[in-house]
């Protein structure tokens, strides 16, 4: 069935996710049924993933931050049973990149936290800079591979490895603050990294900004998602949004804009306008 909302009211609905509310609370908010919410969520989402698909060419980044963040669709990996399917529900990472300079998101992918996810997220970031530039991720030993792969030799590449102690809860979803840290140090895995800037500080500070604008990806939050494809809507909202809408408060201007592949600031209107 089509959707049929009034646009102030598809905008009214697309304001209040982006803004890091769950479905529930729209419903009760707009008193628009869940059901709209969410097939209208997934028709942006999507939306959203195809602007982000055509925008992101040809940037000319410099200094890249890469970092995975965990969530979970349906249930955790702990409480899947024999007949689930993994690749539809348990542990979904985020997989995400920010130019250090301009705070653009030009990348991300969603899946495991494993090789293949790491391969297919290298190779979509390579695939979108003209340049070449510095990277720097923490020490997932995916990462090595799928640089080496996406990028080939033409990449500075260093790892910020954190040493935590260790007292049998580290796992992601079983804390939710980290370990006693003790002791941190960077490497440099390829080319020629400039040691001052081996560091994985901006995509941290966004990994939180992701968390408090997602609802689904909140800590302890009952408004996880249950289906995959609307949670990568969601995430694609979320960074079309953030690029594209959102005034980044350091830089008085949205990333886009910073970076240079937009002029003017997006409007949520126009998101919606772009996607429906």
């Amino acid at each position: 069935m089509p959707n049929v909302l009034k646009r102030e009211k598809q905008i009214a609905v697309i304001a209040a996710l982006a803004e890091g509310m769950a479905i529930r609370q729209v419903e009760r908010m707009t008193e628009i049924h869940r059901d709209t919410i969410m097939r209208l969520g997934l028709r942006v989402g999507q939306g959203c993933a195809r602007i982000m698909d055509e925008k992101m060419r040809g940037l000319e980044c410099r200094n890249i931050q890469i970092d995975e963040i965990w969530g979970f669709i349906q249930k955790k990996k702990k409480n899947l049973k024999a007949d689930d399917d993994p690749r539809e529900v348990g542990d979904a990472w985020t997989f995400c990149a920010i130019d250090a300079d301009s705070k653009l998101v030009p990348s991300y992918k969603v899946g495991k936290r494993d090789s293949i996810t790491a391969n297919a997220f290298i190779n979509d970031l390579a695939g979108r800079l003209k340049n070449r530039i510095q990277l720097s991720s923490d020490a997932l030993p995916a990462y090595i591979e799928a640089v080496e792969q996406g990028f080939g030799c033409d990449v500075d590449y260093g790892q910020v490895v954190k040493v935590y102690e260790t007292d049998g809860l580290g796992t992601p979803e079983r804390r939710y603050s980290p370990s006693k840290l003790v002791r941190v140090h960077t490497e440099a895995i390829m080319g020629n990294p400039l040691p001052p800037f081996i560091s994985t500080s901006y995509i941290e500070r966004f990994n939180g900004t992701t968390r408090h604008h997602m609802k689904r990806l909140a800590r302890l939050t009952l408004a996880f998602s249950k289906k995959l494809e609307n949670f990568e809507a969601a995430v694609s909202l979320h960074f079309a949004y953030y690029n594209f809408v959102r005034t980044h408060k350091t830089l008085k201007c949205t990333p886009a804009m910073e970076s240079g592949i937009e002029r003017r600031f997006w409007t949520v209107a126009d998101i919606v306008e772009m996607t429906t």
